[in-house]
């Protein structure tokens, strides 16, 4: 196994890695900056976009273009034009939170969730964005919404909280994109980070980025931990599996101490590292259907 650094852009908040299998393309968010970046697999062809406030999350539309989830709503994003089209805000009565990560499921819905932005109090939610525009809430309650991503088969959907010390699973309706039954998938120790970003292999082991303890641990289907990669910075915060052989895991890291109980982190601080020769692959994303 081998970790390396594939782009050092040193983002302030390095999230949203996905792998395009169309394009043959990796795509990564600074939250903060408000940036979406993209390059090809080994690093080179970097190329970026700046939008006009923070970005929590983003997918790839089939029509072509991204649905981003940014500070002020949901947004249809032409790449080419550089030019926003506003979708929904649903949650346009709290101004103190913002929309944060989010995934497209099996079947081409998009899944996004909002934090407080002082990361303190449980308001915000879980939003299903359907493939015709529609925005429905699935849960509330939640402090810091982070690594949406589903089984193989798209029947469970998994989850985190990052102030809740775990990760959750719900049976997820592939017909309808409802959930229920939530349940603990897994319980991060007191003295282990929080649970960030994820993703699912093909195995249907999940990958999770634990920042501020510098690890990404893969679970079992069964919630138990299989495998623990201590990585060289700190603050990791997402991962995804891509490449041409879908073998490489990507992984994105903070570069910025936005919150003052944030530990600090060396010179590799915000890369975007990859990591090969696990010996597992991934899964490929799909684009948002809407």
């Amino acid at each position: 196994m081998n970790i390396d650094v594939l782009v050092d852009v040193k983002t302030k908040l390095g999230e949203g890695p996905l792998w395009d299998v169309e394009s043959q393309r990796l795509y990564w968010l600074d939250g903060v900056a408000g940036t979406i970046f993209r390059c090809a697999p080994d690093g080179s062809e970097v190329r970026a976009w700046d939008l006009p406030s923070r970005i929590g999350s983003m997918a790839l539309r089939e029509a072509g273009g991204a649905l981003v989830a940014l500070a002020n709503g949901l947004h249809l994003f032409d790449f080419e034009a550089g030019k926003l089209t506003f979708v929904a805000d649903p949650e346009s009565d709290k101004p103190n939170n913002c929309l944060n990560d989010g995934k497209v499921d099996r079947q081409g819905r998009f899944v996004v969730g909002s934090m407080d932005s002082n990361e303190r109090d449980p308001t915000g939610g879980l939003y299903l964005v359907d493939t015709d525009l529609g925005v429905s809430q699935l849960d509330d309650g939640i402090i810091c919404s982070n690594g949406p991503c589903w089984s193989p088969d798209g029947k469970t959907m998994y989850f985190q909280d990052s102030y809740a010390g775990e990760i959750r699973a719900y049976a997820y309706g592939t017909e309808t994109g409802a959930v229920r039954d939530r349940r603990v998938f897994a319980t991060l120790g007191t003295d282990s980070g929080a649970a960030d970003g994820s993703t699912v292999d093909e195995e249907g082991y999940l990958w999770n980025a634990q920042v501020f303890d510098g690890k990404i641990v893969r679970y079992s289907p069964d919630g138990q931990i299989d495998r623990v990669i201590e990585m060289p910075v700190l603050k990791v915060t997402s991962v995804m599996f891509g490449g041409p052989n879908l073998d490489a895991l990507y992984v994105t890291s903070m570069g910025t101490q936005l919150q003052p109980h944030f530990p600090a982190d060396g010179i590799l601080r915000g890369s975007l590292f990859v990591i090969t020769g696990l010996g597992v692959k991934g899964l490929p994303e799909r684009r948002f259907a809407g």
